[in-house]
């Protein structure tokens, strides 16, 4: 069956695109392994693992035979007064995959929802604790958490994709930017100067919310690790509590489980999601310590006050408690530094085409920084043509692969952005 695109583009909003002038949009009508089979049969690689969630590959036995039996168990059922299996497994795998504070589970919708959550827990803890002034939230700039309106309130004010949203946001304390370069050396300027800005504001801040190593939608940056000590240690001086946004980094993705494990540091709430489940249903999680939890529930509402219609779904729950197993029996780890090794062996010499600003890899993650804006149009058209699905933002053409794809495969894929390389360096 033919998809009709162009009902599609006449009645179908897709994400950060014009409805007056929509940017051009693929119909796909099968996937598989780590290809999409387009509507006129050509098949491209999934240089994106589908935004990041598809870890595994598309069309997964092991993945569509946990949801295909739940499904003839029991497909939805109100988390409200009950509970199930898929929702208990689940949150062991969480609770034993994560650092031992970590020990109350809540789940959630998507990605963004769960960033809201973690922010109304930080707000809702400190009422418990009869400081109910502590409302206001502290980043850096060039974070991505979301599109929701709290999550949107600590995305980047200015290079961010938010800023028509700025006057009817809460005001977050940004402290500025961390200097890109996984190796490169704290500054102790800046620290001192975003050190200062937080003891200024103490009695005002809930929590520091931040993506830790790797900032994802901000801009792809990569940074130093140790800059997650420091915050670590600023929170814990000023009474602040601490939330890591491993949405996009966690689950393998930059080389360790999850991203925190590149300082050794431990937040207070960590949000869960894109990989969750595979990329076969939408799903996220936020976890947090008991002293937490506890505060939230000391508050004068005595509970946390969220509640999704379809929190703990058991279709996502059963599919998502599945795909974490198979990163286990898959040896991701092993899969990523492999991939981690061909990308560095294949893009970082681009750094030498006039028209790259900059390369950086980190695990299953490849940037190329173009010196100008891409147009996302005539960019996926490049690719298509060979063999390749990339959605460049800004001036990035970035690839985070599914962790199954082959060597051949990342050839394709890096020799891609090769040639787009020379392209604009001609």
């Amino acid at each position: 069956m033919t998809i009709d695109t162009q009902f599609d583009a006449n009645h179908l909003w897709h994400p950060y695109t014009s409805t007056i002038n929509p940017l051009p949009c693929q119909g796909v009508k099968a996937a598989k392994g780590v290809r999409l089979t387009l509507d006129d049969d050509r098949e491209v690689i999934d240089a994106m693992a589908s935004w990041w969630s598809v870890v595994h590959g598309h069309n997964v036995p092991e993945l569509n035979t946990a949801l295909i039996d739940q499904a003839q168990t029991m497909a939805h059922v109100m988390f409200g007064g009950i509970t199930h299996e898929p929702a208990v497994a689940l949150g062991k795998q969480l609770v034993n995959m994560t650092p031992e504070p970590l020990q109350k589970v809540f789940l959630a919708d998507s990605g963004s929802v769960s960033v809201e959550v973690a922010l109304k827990m930080a707000i809702q803890y400190w009422a418990g604790k009869q400081q109910p002034q502590k409302t206001r939230m502290v980043t850096v700039n060039h974070g991505y958490h979301g599109d929701t309106f709290g999550a949107m309130s600590v995305c980047d004010p200015v290079n961010g994709m938010h800023s028509l949203f700025e006057q009817v946001l809460p005001k977050s304390l940004f402290l500025g930017a961390l200097p890109t370069g996984y190796s490169t050396d704290i500054d102790e300027t800046l620290a001192q100067q975003f050190e200062q800005q937080i003891a200024d504001h103490q009695h005002e801040l809930a929590a520091f919310i931040i993506e830790p190593v790797v900032q994802g939608a901000g801009g792809m940056r990569i940074y130093n690790p140790e800059w997650l000590k420091r915050i670590r240690q600023w929170c814990d001086r000023y009474n602040i509590l601490l939330i890591f946004d491993e949405i996009a980094t966690g689950f393998g993705r930059t080389g360790k489980l999850f991203a925190l494990e590149h300082a050794e540091v431990v937040p207070d709430i960590l949000c869960l999601g894109k990989a969750l489940s595979g990329g076969y249903m939408t799903l996220a999680a936020t976890l947090t310590s008991d002293a937490v939890a506890t505060g939230v529930c000391e508050s004068d509402a005595g509970v946390f006050m969220h509640g999704p219609t379809f929190m703990g779904n058991p279709l996502a729950c059963a599919v998502a408690s599945r795909s974490l197993a198979l990163l286990v029996e898959t040896h991701w780890s092993e899969n990523v530094y492999r991939i981690e090794r061909h990308l560095k062996t294949q893009l970082l010499p681009l750094i030498r085409h006039q028209a790259v600003k900059d390369v950086r890899v980190l695990g299953a993650i490849g940037v190329m920084e173009m010196q100008a804006p891409v147009d996302v149009a005539t960019a996926q058209n490049f690719f298509i043509e060979r063999g390749v699905w990339i959605r460049p933002f800004g001036k990035l053409i970035y690839i985070m692969p599914p962790f199954v794809t082959d060597n051949d495969d990342l050839t394709v894929i890096t020799q891609a952005m090769r040639d787009f390389a020379e392209m604009k360096s001609a």
